[in-house]
């Protein structure tokens, strides 16, 4: 079981086609405007680098439930450090707070948003 200041957000840069590809995505980004980036705020009890990689090999639990974003599998490019450095670590309730925050302040500035 995790401790209990063991959970991280995260941001992933994903690549514009996302943005044309996916309504879902689209729906949720009215007001994108194409000038900044396509981003995906996640939170994780792991080092963000190792859910990240995850993400990208489409993971799935011992179960064999997937427990990768198909948006960050098929459009995520890398880490963006500098959108949450001096965040981590926190508490999964934290975690969960910070996630949606950090995700609409990003919206706010004019990045196009996807978490879960």
């Amino acid at each position: 079981m995790p401790k209990k200041n063991s959970y991280n957000v995260y941001v992933v840069e994903l690549r514009k086609q996302v943005f044309s590809d996916n309504w879902k995505f689209r729906k949720e980004n009215p007001q994108f405007k194409g000038v900044l980036e396509c981003l995906y705020v996640g939170m994780t009890s792991l080092d963000p680098k190792a859910r990240f990689l995850k993400h990208k090999t489409g993971a799935r639990s011992k179960k064999g439930y997937k427990i990768s974003s198909n948006i960050v599998e098929k459009y995520g490019m890398y880490l963006r450090p500098s959108l949450y450095e001096g965040l981590n670590p926190m508490s999964k309730q934290d975690a969960i707070k910070t996630e949606e925050n950090l995700a609409l302040r990003l919206r706010k500035q004019g990045y196009a948003v996807w978490w879960n």
